[in-house]
């Protein structure tokens, strides 16, 4: 057992240091008491870390102290802190109110959210910031005054929506630029997104008045994008990247030049939503329909709301820009919570419906008109083909009854790295010598697909004497120059051409839309803008048998209009993001416990707001049951505080039993609010 402080004297009351665990055991998402030892008074102040004993475990945790308060009566005496890790205050009020915020949202610990807002202490760099002298206030120079007016008054309306801290959803110019004027004579510039320049533009205006801005953008490639125009404007030392690209020791030095009070631009993935700047003028967020915005660890808090939450506390402004319009952004433009912001003069790429024409085979996957235009481009410049799948083979089937060839060990799927080669597993690598088909015990496989690979030996024989670049996992390519060349890519891996490309074709349009996703079209059409947007003014963008709503908006440039059709076609069916769907997973005694609780704790739900629950296979605590709750954002509060508690209340009852006592099933209720639509 922890030592207890002993009774102070008479008439003095001591220091009490409130302090949220880094633990995630829903049970202790609370804040604590401890007393602050005589020793550690100079230390112990809000936003410090700390490490304090639990009563019950026998052992000590680290926390951070959140606030400090006089001693109340009690009968019960006070643990003491048992030591301040570093005086550094870390946290400060506004991110636990952020992290408090964004966790009873989705029905989470705020210890969670804070786990990835503040990185792991590293002892050199604390120590060297402290020794240092504190960052200097930028200074915008007036050729980026005037170059940040010139790019933001392309949307006359955008400038003060930014400075009345208005939220706003804006449809980014579709075409790339370069960064900055060569520095040296013959030096070829770096291609960028007009996007970046505009998410940069607004950056340095609100940095002019004295405000901090983050920059949030799905993955690194962005990231470098938007630094690049950093970079090329003179932002540079103004700029904090913050990226889990980046090691340790850079991490936390990041973390620490956001505490200052010196304003400063943050550029980063989904995790920069929670830096801790000082006076937070502006959140910019590009593409928020990307996957990679979404937090797949617990509590599972997209970036686009926390950056909602952090807008309403912080009363900054918020920038949504994209070449398409999710559907949840477009859902708070409808509601009027977002305003639509348009350009002076719209933009919109030059898109071709390719099929196949007469007397075509209907097998061919290039048509006629989509080769005859890759053709003539060629003798201008780069050409961009985008492919769904990267490899040589993605998909093997049985060569005579045509169903999918699969892993005699694990069942996985087979692919091909290249012709004639022995298949491959691509769940478990083994290599499928002696295969057979288990449905006719063939032995002959067929290639039912082409990945990137295959694609490129294919148009290096249509096309002999031009240079043919692969760009995808396997091989990263961010850039390429403006001789001729077929670029064959596959989705969100397409490198820039230096004054654009001068054809696209984009094909396995109808692949990408056979796949099991709610939200497939929006993203089909997602990656087919970003796609488009790279072709240079003028250029054709041919859309290779595709039609339906989706090839219609994308070749008339109406994102908005299409993600408004999905909305409605969502409402009746009661689909998110009409609604919000939590999952609740774990024992079915656990799970319809929950359920009857949030039936009585919340009245206002209907007969049709629960699906299920459905009972899978045994595991070690019986059986497993599964259920959704589809609510409206106006119960989202009471729904999701309503599942927590019984989150917390199964995990009191399966926690570890006194000695003596049989011990109980562990805690095995779990649950997801805003579920990602892969888990539907």
């Amino acid at each position: 057992m922890p030592a207890t402080a002993p009774a102070p004297p008479a008439g003095t009351r001591r220091r009490v240091a409130r302090v949220l665990l880094d633990s995630p055991l829903p049970q202790l998402d609370r804040l604590f008491d401890y007393a602050v030892p005589a020793q550690w008074h100079a230390d112990a102040a809000p936003g410090v870390r700390v490490k304090v004993p639990l009563r019950s475990a026998g052992r000590t945790v680290e926390g951070f102290i959140v606030e400090l308060a006089d001693e109340e009566p009690s009968d019960r005496p006070l643990s003491e802190l048992d030591t301040v890790v570093s005086p550094m205050p870390v946290l400060t009020p506004g991110l636990y109110r952020l992290a408090r915020r964004a966790a009873d949202r989705a029905a989470g610990g705020a210890s969670d959210i804070l786990r990835l807002a503040i990185p792991k202490r590293m002892v050199r760099v604390e120590k060297v910031w402290t020794a240092a002298a504190p960052p200097a206030v930028p200074v915008i120079a007036p050729d980026t005054q005037a170059w940040a007016d010139d790019v933001l008054g392309v949307f006359p309306r955008l400038a003060p929506a930014l400075a009345a801290n208005e939220r706003v959803a804006v449809d980014a110019p579709p075409h790339t630029g370069p960064a900055a004027r060569r520095p040296t004579e013959g030096e070829e510039p770096v291609e960028v997104g007009a996007w970046a320049h505009l998410l940069v533009a607004a950056a340095a205006r609100t940095l002019a008045d004295g405000r901090s801005a983050i920059i949030v953008v799905p993955d690194h490639r962005d990231q470098a994008q938007v630094q690049h125009v950093i970079d090329a404007q003179g932002l540079t030392d103004a700029a904090v990247p913050v990226d889990a690209r980046r090691s340790g020791p850079e991490r936390y030095a990041s973390f620490l030049r956001t505490l200052a009070a010196a304003p400063c631009i943050v550029v980063g993935n989904r995790s920069a939503v929670y830096a801790p700047v000082a006076r937070l003028g502006l959140i910019a967020m590009w593409d928020d329909g990307d996957a990679l915005l979404a937090e797949p660890l617990s509590p599972g808090v997209h970036a686009r709301d926390a950056a909602l939450i952090r807008q309403e506390l912080d009363d900054c402004a918020l920038l949504f820009a994209g070449h398409t319009r999710s559907a949840d952004v477009e859902r708070l433009v409808g509601l009027g919570w977002v305003h639509e912001v348009t350009s002076a003069r719209r933009e919109s790429p030059r898109v071709v419906l390719s099929a196949t024409r007469e007397g075509e085979a209907r097998s061919a996957r290039v048509p006629s008109a989509a080769f005859a235009s890759a053709r003539e481009a060629l003798a201008l410049g780069p050409v961009l083909v985008q492919v769904s799948r990267p490899g040589y083979a993605p998909v093997l089937v049985c060569a005579e009854c045509r169903k999918p060839a699969r892993c005699l060990h694990c069942a996985g799927p087979l692919h091909a790295t290249r012709p004639g080669a022995v298949p491959e597993c691509g769940w478990c690598g083994r290599a499928a010598v002696g295969w057979h088909c288990i449905h006719c015990e063939s032995t002959r496989v067929r290639m039912a697909s082409s990945g990137s690979e295959r694609t490129a030996d294919e148009l290096g024989r249509a096309f002999p004497g031009v240079r043919v670049i692969v760009a995808d996992g396997q091989h990263p390519v961010t850039q390429v120059d403006a001789r001729p060349a077929l670029v064959v890519a596959t989705r969100g891996a397409e490198p820039l051409a230096v004054g654009g490309y001068r054809a696209v074709v984009l094909l396995d349009g109808d692949r990408m839309l056979m796949a099991d996703d709610l939200r497939i079209g929006e993203a089909c059409l997602r990656w087919w803008s970003n796609a488009a947007a790279l072709a240079a003014p003028g250029a054709p963008v041919h859309l290779v048998g595709v039609t339906g709503g989706v090839a219609r908006a994308l070749a008339t440039w109406t994102q908005p209009a299409y993600a408004r059709a999905e909305l409605a076609d969502r409402a009746p069916l009661r689909m998110p993001p009409s609604v919000r769907v939590a999952a609740v997973e774990g024992t079915v005694a656990a799970v319809d416990t929950a359920l009857a609780t949030l039936r009585t704790d919340v009245p206002a739900l209907d007969d049709e707001a629960v699906l299920g629950p459905l009972t899978g296979p045994a595991d070690t605590d019986g059986p497993a049951s599964r259920a959704f709750v589809r609510f409206d954002y106006s119960h989202g509060g009471a729904v999701t505080a309503s599942l927590r508690a019984s989150v917390v209340a199964e995990a009191l009852r399966s926690r570890r039993p006194v000695k003596g006592r049989p011990p109980g099933p562990r805690n095995t209720l779990r649950v997801r609010v805003d579920v990602p639509d892969l888990d539907l």
